[in-house]
């Protein structure tokens, strides 16, 4: 499978929700953030290995936001449309 970078991937076998940050020929870049070092890791592991994953809302961000609603500036104000 071709990979693209922004793609988020996992290992076949499990483990965290990777970003493929681009590709060479010894596999795929990816990027991850280790929670319980605190670390941003990255790595080339071998396409055969990795599974492309789609994120639910929830899992992308817990805070949810209607689409018509202005995203917040961090200010606290609201953005004008």
């Amino acid at each position: 499978m071709n990979f693209e970078p922004g793609d988020i991937v996992q290992l076949k076998s499990g483990g965290p929700a990777m970003t493929v940050s681009g590709t060479d020929t010894d596999g795929v870049r990816c990027v991850w953030f280790a929670e319980i070092s605190g670390e941003v890791k990255t790595s080339v592991i071998p396409s055969i290995c990795l599974e492309l994953i789609i994120l639910d809302d929830e899992e992308l961000d817990d805070e949810e936001i209607e689409e018509d609603e202005p995203l917040p500036l961090p200010s606290g104000r609201r953005r004008r449309q």
